[in-house]
């Protein structure tokens, strides 16, 4: 079994791991715990169908050190939020979060994502209904605003009435969503970054824990946000650059540990990786996951041509492995 690893003494949300479809699966979050014991680590987006409907266990299984984790749910039924909310905190989950920034085509045609800016009753009846459900926290992460409903004033609307179903943690991804035309990933781009209308709801709602996501690439721009946020969260770039959590403990967290070099990081992994081989899965499904370790040093190209490419050609992946954590020494 993989080594189990204790529990910060209480759920911070300082610096957390934006949910990403694809990427933040169990593999890639106990890497990431490998490099940062405090960071929030995030789910992907599951949809309540997925979990009533589907093999729930493959959707939230997980490794004991990966705590604190939460779980992220898609969906609009608060009866169905409720069942689901129910499921995560009997597998060990510290807090639930509900999807309202998704913008993608599928997910509008279920009601799910960020359509439901445009319902702040619904969003918040699902919130109350989760809340009466479970003792875990209930979360939400949304826009600024969607197209059409994108003024200041009806984000106010919108976190007023979420808040009045009792939420009090909301991560506002700083950019409108625009939900015909574009592609989820021009809408992580394409619509501006705007930190101030960010900034304006965190003085407008005093009481409430306001987290910042969107566009941040390093930790010292982490430390100016928190200046003004309650906490800070990374998506694409925790993911394709990684090792910055090395130092997010330090920096962001005041602990006074040592941060772990890029090749412990990797061969940390390995027992790991042992124990997915015997359950019959692949190095691919874990290492596709850390190829972002090495950047802007020699052997970093070759590094990622190892366990991306020749990956597929080995016979013993545990050598390969190895291999690649001799190209990160000293770097």
């Amino acid at each position: 079994m993989p080594q189990q690893s204790s529990r910060p003494a209480a759920l911070s949300r300082r610096f957390s791991v934006a949910p990403m479809m694809d990427w933040t699966d169990r593999h890639c979050r106990y890497f990431l715990r490998q490099l940062s014991r405090h960071a929030l680590l995030y789910t992907e987006m599951v949809t309540t169908g997925a979990l009533i409907h589907g093999d729930r266990e493959r959707f939230l299984r997980y490794s004991e050190c990966e705590h604190p984790i939460a779980l992220q749910l898609g969906g609009s039924n608060p009866q169905d939020l409720a069942t689901c909310a129910k499921m995560a905190e009997a597998h060990g989950y510290d807090e639930v979060n509900l999807n309202v920034g998704c913008p993608s085509d599928r997910v509008q045609n279920n009601m799910i994502g960020a359509c439901l800016m445009g319902h702040p009753a619904l969003v918040a009846d699902c919130v109350k209904a989760m809340q009466d459900a479970v003792s875990i926290p209930v979360t939400v992460k949304h826009r600024i605003g969607i197209n059409g409903r994108d003024s200041y004033a009806e984000l106010c609307d919108f976190v007023g009435q979420v808040r009045e179903a009792g939420c009090r943690s909301f991560t506002v991804h700083a950019r409108i969503a625009i939900l015909e035309g574009l592609s989820p990933k021009e809408n992580r781009e394409i619509p501006p970054l705007r930190y101030d209308i960010a900034a304006q709801l965190k003085q407008d709602f005093p009481d409430l824990e306001i987290i910042l996501n969107g566009g941040i690439k390093t930790l010292e721009e982490c430390e100016q946000h928190l200046q003004t946020f309650d906490g800070v969260m990374l998506g694409r770039e925790a993911y394709h650059n990684p090792f910055l959590l090395a130092q997010v403990d330090n920096r962001l967290f005041a602990a006074e540990t040592t941060p772990i070099t890029r090749m412990d990081a990797l061969l940390a992994l390995k027992p790991y990786v042992e124990q997915h081989l015997r359950d019959g899965g692949t190095l691919h499904h874990v290492s596709r996951h850390v190829l972002g370790l090495a950047q802007g040093f020699p052997g970093a190209r070759r590094f990622r041509q190892l366990l991306s490419v020749d990956i597929h050609k080995v016979l013993d992946p545990l050598g390969l492995l190895d291999q690649a954590a001799e190209l990160l020494r000293g770097h």
